[in-house]
């Protein structure tokens, strides 16, 4: 595994208890599977801590499952990235810099914003 490089990380209010190396959404939370999410957690958190999440760039994330190198990774159970699996409603939010080869391997990615982020879907 590479080191990540964060070019932005934010604090996000842990809205639920939250592990290190995991999607969440803008309220501290891990995003239904498919869902947007603003980010990689940096560490553990507990309900009401303030967590950092790193936003672009690079970052270190936890694998729901085997998936190849360079392919978009979307958000699949309790904030581990998968292979997205092309589905239109599901949003990418990451492609993969190294693969996985087994489900809570830590893995490079590198983070591309959810685009329902930054607009309304129609």
């Amino acid at each position: 595994m590479n080191p990540s490089i964060a070019t932005l990380t934010l604090t996000v209010i842990a809205g639920a208890a939250l592990e290190n190396a995991r999607a969440v959404n803008q309220a501290g939370a891990y995003p239904a599977a498919g869902g947007l999410a603003i980010g990689i957690t940096r560490s553990d958190a507990s309900t009401g801590d303030p967590t950092p999440v790193d936003v672009q760039g690079t970052a270190t994330a936890q694998a729901g499952a085997a998936f190849a190198k360079d392919v978009p990774l979307m958000v699949g159970t309790d904030g581990k990235l998968i292979a997205h699996d092309g589905a239109g409603s599901k949003h990418a939010v990451a492609r993969s810099l190294e693969a996985a080869t087994a489900a809570d391997q830590l893995v490079e990615v590198l983070l591309v914003p959810s685009s329902g982020l930054a607009v309304n879907a129609a």
